[in-house]
């Protein structure tokens, strides 16, 4: 696997680099110019973006050209509408730029597998987004008459989702096709009203959570 460092701070580059040795490979870029080239041409399994390098439109046009791409945004001074904004944009993980090697290796092995790392901070925010302004048990109540539309091969992909697991790793855990667990989740979004593997991952967790 190879993992995509660009940042503009050699000492942030040398940084992530150190943390990844013996776990990723890594290339590295130290411009917007430099990232969008190889980018073109190239395939990473992530990339990690320092916010520094780049502005909200300038990463709207990159992701715009290749929405499959990896992005995992690291900045200075995580914000949770920061991370919202680029969210929406499409990022697959949040973070902050000196990060721990640990996390960051955890991290990258939840977004490689199909996940997404954010900020506990940011999920309880998207929690709420979610569901408003009602009150626990209601969020609970919302999950359970979500699930409740759902056959019993459905729940457990959602809880599946919900843990962080890929399309890859379902299919190995219950002995299916990755076609049927694409088949499934496309129904489970259609019935619980969320339309990505986040939201139903946010739904899910929110029947689970006795603090948010």
């Amino acid at each position: 696997m190879t993992i995509l460092l660009s940042s503009s701070n050699s000492k942030v580059i040398m940084r992530w680099s150190d943390h990844l040795i013996g776990h990723f490979e890594t290339e590295k870029v130290r411009s917007l110019g430099e990232l969008k080239a190889i980018y073109a041409t190239r395939k990473f399994e992530a990339i990690l973006l320092h916010r520094m390098l780049i502005d909200i439109p300038a990463f709207s046009l990159l992701i715009s050209s290749s929405p499959a791409a990896r992005f995992f945004l690291l900045s200075d001074r995580p914000e949770e509408e920061e991370a919202l904004l680029f969210l929406k944009l499409g990022i697959i993980g949040y973070g902050n730029t000196y990060i721990s090697a640990a996390r960051l290796i955890e991290a990258l092995r939840v977004v490689t597998n199909g996940g997404v790392w954010l900020g506990q901070k940011v999920i309880r925010r998207l929690i709420v987004d979610t569901t408003g302004n009602a009150k626990v048990d209601d969020k609970k109540d919302i999950t359970t008459s979500a699930m409740a539309k759902l056959t019993k091969a459905e729940r457990n992909i959602a809880e599946l989702v919900a843990r962080g697991e890929s399309n890859l790793e379902i299919a190995a855990d219950l002995n299916i096709t990755e076609r049927t667990v694409k088949a499934h989740l496309t129904s489970i979004y259609e019935k619980t009203k969320t339309g990505n593997r986040l939201k139903l991952a946010l739904l899910i967790n929110i029947g689970k959570s006795p603090n948010i």
